[in-house]
């Protein structure tokens, strides 16, 4: 699925997403490293995957959107 980078901690490789009806959701070092990406700006357009319903929700997956 699409959303948008919302937080990034280039120390921790840590943040979170805003998925397209606007509800975060949180990334871990695992999650980030997983994708390959070196970087994430807020605002970046990005493709995640995701484990878990509602509150337990949680990426498993970012990279970076390409078209």
């Amino acid at each position: 699925m699409q959303a948008t980078a919302y937080t990034y901690d280039p120390q921790t490789r840590t943040g979170s997403v805003l998925l397209d009806d606007g509800t975060p959701v949180p990334f871990d070092a695992a999650a980030f490293d997983a994708g390959g990406l070196l970087l994430l700006r807020p605002g970046q357009r990005v493709r995640v995957e995701t484990s878990g319903e509602d509150d337990a929700r949680r990426v498993t997956l970012v990279t970076l959107l390409t078209l």
